[in-house]
């Protein structure tokens, strides 16, 4: 049986945890940051969960996650 390949795409962008949910970084935080709050770039910074209806097409592509 031949190895299964990884997403290297996905793989660069989420990350499985203990529990075997997937985590993901916020979006917005690549360019025009001085017209954004302070508040709102901090809240940029923390992780946030994949959404529970996308989980499963994320596993497909992160097979050894």
């Amino acid at each position: 049986m031949p190895k299964m390949k990884t997403n290297r795409a996905a793989a660069k962008r989420f990350k499985v945890t203990g529990s075997g949910r997937i985590r993901r970084s916020k979006c917005g935080l690549n360019h025009c940051m001085q017209e954004k709050s302070k508040k709102r770039l901090r809240r940029l910074r923390k992780n946030d969960m994949v959404d529970s209806a996308m989980e499963k097409r994320v596993k497909l592509l992160l097979p050894y996650g």
